[in-house]
């Protein structure tokens, strides 16, 4: 077959394969258009999820008449003059009008805030059509209609309508975020609307847009972001570890204001949370990447989602880096949703919460009350059993058909003995209201030889003993850990592991950090290392797969993670089962003691499994309980 050249319409079909995944897409770019316009108000409508129509309208600086044949033509844009690595817009291809108008019926309406009249040009399926006058206010209106209708085989790819509006809600949503000064508006056939007011130029009105995108509780979960490494700012919100989502769809990054989906930024957020996590939970994060636009490629892919960074360990070391330490500086603090997710469990009929999510794993606590049966109370049938100790004399003892224990013989079992006297009641008092003003309080009781049972000046706090001391114990190792050399263990004969020569090379560039961990590698030869010592925590291990995982991590990343990674988890295991164990009595002091290191150490508010350490209970969350509010 002869070589040919291809029709316009034929190559712009081709870039919308790549530029026009979905509707979605050509929402995300009639919207960055616009936001590169100055817009201050995007109003988006869309029907039958985008495919039968997609309007965005703007109050930009509009199009002048004489430029519109150029705006749909490929590879015409304002928005990039000579320096592909200097690029400070959201679009600079010049792809995107071209694009959709061969997959659809476009049509542009637009007016400039000196001209006279607006003028309107379209495409129907790639044919132009001409230039005419129109009616329209300052700004401009992009019309796509019959998306795909001059490409059918792409139809049968879609989801349905439901699906379709699901992703350009969160494509509007994504970007409004970074532009909390331009409202946002989205309607669809649906009849449900999205209206995200302007805030102003502020934290305050950054966050404020935030919390309209990701719900009124992330504020008072999260932890304010502020760090800078060799002239990359980062700033945004992290969740607390206790504040957890199922997915990491609530993971928002953007670099120089561009939303991206960055692998590496996802890795660095993982990694940052590795330790106070469950592995099935994920943070809710919203980050924002300021940097020299030369060191950064934000020319990857024509969707533009993807970046690549000169110094890719930089960029990664400052996002773990900066959140370990907010999560460090920020102190133990819960989860408001955890008090909910107690609320819930006592009101009649309601499901248990999750951190922050409803689930049907529990029975409530009305379904709980009523499974004594209808015969009476039974203190050792009750699910709850506040009373579950064998009292001589007390009228408790299991199996006992006795239902006493309030006069005056059966309290006589709980007899504390002698007062103490004035003097060293008041001094008792005095600690006692110093503690009270503690994060998490003074300790009344332990009950189910598990849980400790505090007091705050405005709330009830519950502390799971176990998981706690946990993660008391993990944190010391830790410390110990990497505060000094790994301690190593000489292999009686060196492994010797083949690689590829640029593998081999990246090792032994990291050879003096991975001997700070008790790796001890050299090159052998130009495409293989030799490994003389091995952390001694590690006691017999897979000494090749271990090696050629940190290559694959140096490659990806520049780091060499993996191998701390490994050494924390040995850690978090010994932490495991050298902690308090569930079932064992803890006297005053000793509750007392074990609340203050809590304060005292960063990441205490989960333990290393990701589960909350405690939950506090507001004093007038309990008023309501009891109907007093």
């Amino acid at each position: 077959m002869p070589i040919r050249q291809l029709s316009e319409t034929m190559i712009n079909q081709i870039a919308a394969g790549e530029v026009i995944e979905r509707p979605a897409s050509v929402v995300k770019e009639l919207v960055e258009n616009a936001l590169d316009a100055g817009a201050s108000k995007v109003e988006v409508v869309t029907a039958g999820g985008g495919l039968n129509l997609i309007r965005v309208t703007d109050d930009g600086f509009g199009i002048p008449e004489q430029e519109l044949a150029l705006a749909i033509a490929r590879h015409c844009t304002s928005k990039l003059a000579e320096d592909i690595h200097d690029i400070r817009s959201l679009g600079f291809r010049g792809e995107a009008l071209p694009s959709i108008g061969s997959v659809s019926r476009l049509s542009i309406r637009s007016r400039t805030a000196s001209g006279d009249s607006a003028a309107e040009i379209g495409i129907d399926g790639g044919r132009v059509l001409p230039v005419k006058p129109a009616a329209a206010n300052r700004g401009t209106t992009v019309e796509v209609r019959d998306l795909f209708f001059a490409t059918p085989a792409r139809l049968k790819f879609m989801k349905g309508e439901r699906a379709e509006s699901s992703a350009i809600s969160d494509i509007v949503k994504r970007i409004a975020i970074a532009f909390p000064t331009v409202r946002f508006t989205l309607a669809g056939s649906d009849r449900t609307t999205l209206d995200l007011p302007a805030a102003e130029d502020s934290a305050d009105g950054s966050l404020r847009r935030v919390a309209q995108v990701m719900g009124a509780d992330f504020p008072d979960n999260s932890i304010a972001i502020d760090a800078m490494r060799e002239g990359v700012h980062l700033t945004g919100h992290v969740s607390i570890p206790s504040f957890t989502r199922a997915n990491a769809l609530q993971q928002y990054a953007y670099v120089n204001g561009r939303p991206v989906r960055d692998k590496l930024i996802a890795g660095a957020i993982r990694g940052a949370f590795a330790d106070v996590l469950p592995r099935d939970r994920h943070a809710v994060t919203v980050l924002f990447l300021s940097l020299d636009p030369a060191i950064v490629d934000v020319n990857v892919h024509p969707a533009k989602a993807d970046v690549r960074f000169r110094d890719p360990g930089l960029v990664r070391g400052l996002i773990v880096g900066a959140i370990r330490q907010a999560l460090a500086e920020a102190g133990i603090r819960s989860a408001t949703t955890g008090a909910a997710g107690m609320m819930a469990a006592f009101r009649p009929g309601a499901a248990s919460y999750d951190h922050g999510g409803p689930t049907n794993g529990h029975r409530s606590y009305e379904a709980a009350f009523h499974a004594s049966g209808p015969t009476g109370f039974d203190p050792s049938r009750s699910p709850q059993r506040p009373l579950d100790m064998q009292f001589a004399g007390a009228g408790f003892e299991r199996g006992n058909a006795r239902t006493g224990g309030f006069g005056e013989s059966d309290q006589a079992a709980f007899d504390a003995g002698p007062l103490a006297s004035a003097d060293a009641r008041a001094g008792q008092n005095e600690a006692t209201e110093t503690l009270l003003g503690a994060v998490l309080g003074a300790a009344r009781a332990q009950v189910h030889e598990n849980y400790i049972v505090a007091q705050t000046r405005d709330s009830l706090v519950i502390v799971d003993q176990h998981a706690a001391h946990e993660r008391l114990v993990y944190e010391a190792l830790k410390n110990a850990l990497h505060s000094r050399p790994v301690p190593s263990q000489m292999l009686l004969l060196p492994e010797i592991i083949d690689l590829p020569e640029e593998d081999a090379e990246r090792l032994a560039m990291h050879s003096e950090t991975l001997a700070r961990f008790g790796l001890g590698i050299e090159r052998f030869g130009p495409g293989a290392v030799a490994v003389r010592e091995t952390p001694s925590m590690l006691g017999e291990t897979n000494v090749g797969q271990l090696v050629r995982d940190l290559a694959d991590e140096i490659a990806d990343n520049d780091t060499v993670e993996t191998l701390k990674e490994r050494l924390d988890t040995i850690a978090a295991t010994m932490a495991c089962h050298g902690s308090v164990r569930s079932g064992r009595l803890l006297k005053a002091e000793e509750m007392n003691a074990l609340l203050r290191q809590m304060e005292a150490t960063p990441g205490s508010g989960t333990c290393n499994h990701g589960r909350p350490t405690y939950i506090e209970l507001k004093l007038a969350d309990i008023e309501r309980l009891f109907g007093r509010r």
